[in-house]
């Protein structure tokens, strides 16, 4: 090559920008697109069994704290006690041998931004109780995601 086509080469080279056409660009997007509509549905679908999987790991949580007291007065509170015996000796027939609190922070909301119910004695479990969540929906049965979360199954 002489020295005057490698001057032509390098002009034609500078005047050329390093940037990305058009098309490069759209093909980019569409296949972050299409990668977006594969991936999305799975991720979301988890959303649902993780706030069902928080919500029996709390009812769990929620158990054991009843279950110490009743070891330390020997029954579980009450229904009109409820759950809140748990971070604060009841008002409501005080217990005489109340060792609490026996949850480290405030009783939790579940999942889905509800309280839990509580009742002692319950109906499924006459000699102990009943903690449940209506899950998504707030209604009592349904399935998937809506599905009751209950301490007894």
């Amino acid at each position: 090559m002489t020295e005057q086509t490698l001057k032509l080469l390098r002009a034609r080279h500078m005047g050329r920008s390093g940037g990305f056409t058009l098309i490069e660009i759209l093909v980019v997007i569409v296949v972050i697109a299409i990668l977006a509509t594969l991936v999305a549905p799975n991720v979301f679908q988890n959303v649902g069994t993780a706030k069902t999987t928080t919500a029996k790991t709390q009812i769990e949580m929620l158990a054991s704290a009843l279950d110490a007291y009743r070891l330390d007065n020997g029954y579980y509170p009450g229904t009109q006690q409820g759950l809140q015996a748990l971070q604060e000796i009841p008002p409501i027939d005080p217990p005489s041998n109340w060792r609490g609190p026996y949850l480290r922070k405030a009783v939790p909301l579940d999942p889905w931004g509800r309280a839990y119910l509580y009742a002692s004695p319950g109906d499924v479990n006459p000699t102990g109780f009943d903690l449940y969540s209506y899950g998504a929906d707030g209604q009592l049965g349904g399935e998937g995601e809506n599905a009751d979360v209950v301490s007894w199954l």
